[in-house]
């Protein structure tokens, strides 16, 4: 899939806009970006390693992004914001397509997931205090829904849906998988 046919499905299938501000009573606003690269065998997808180090989600695989801070003007800047911050990549090098829906997470957070295109030569500048590695998945990869494997849990009283995707050494999975998930779902025929 070329990044114009995912974006000619990703606007034909698009929710109405929703507010940037205003997360869920008791949820933290958060955003991620899920950055989309083309290459000669397709888009990919640019995932981090987070740090072993940090006292959430450590080791996780996961999209750059965060909390918002008080100075992003909405949430588009927290996950551009972040980006740059966690792997050097600046908002000059991204094109916004938009977003999908807004995840509550198990750690208390509403996530906005922010999908962009990065420029193909695009450079990673990682710090080594959040981020560990970065790496590309080919979205053929994430496609292929028999490369899930999905187990309801139960956390505080709420019901999830835990999803895992193997991808070599490494399993995506939580909220990160829960967002390709939704990508795929949204751009699929």
């Amino acid at each position: 899939m070329t990044h114009a046919e995912l974006l000619t499905r990703f606007l034909l299938q698009s929710l109405p806009s929703a507010p940037l501000h205003s997360p869920a009573p008791a949820l933290s606003p958060a955003a991620v970006l899920i950055p989309l690269v083309e290459r000669a065998d397709g888009l990919h997808l640019l995932l981090t390693e987070r740090s072993r180090h940090l006292r959430h989600h450590a080791g996780e695989i996961s999209f750059p992004g965060g909390r918002q801070d008080p100075g992003d003007d909405d949430l588009y800047q927290t996950a551009l914001r972040e980006t740059h911050e966690e792997i050097g990549i600046a908002a000059d090098q991204i094109r916004l397509f938009g977003h999908l829906p807004r995840l509550p997470t198990v750690s208390r957070f509403e996530v906005l997931p922010v999908v962009g295109l990065l420029n193909a030569d695009y450079r990673l500048q990682l710090n080594a205090d959040e981020v560990t590695a970065a790496f590309e998945v080919p979205l053929w990869h994430l496609q292929d829904l028999g490369n899930y494997v999905s187990m309801p849990i139960e956390r505080r009283g709420q019901h999830y849906t835990l999803h895992w995707i193997p991808w070599q050494h490494r399993y995506i999975w939580g909220a990160t998988a829960s967002m390709i998930r939704q990508l795929v779902t949204q751009t699929a025929k």
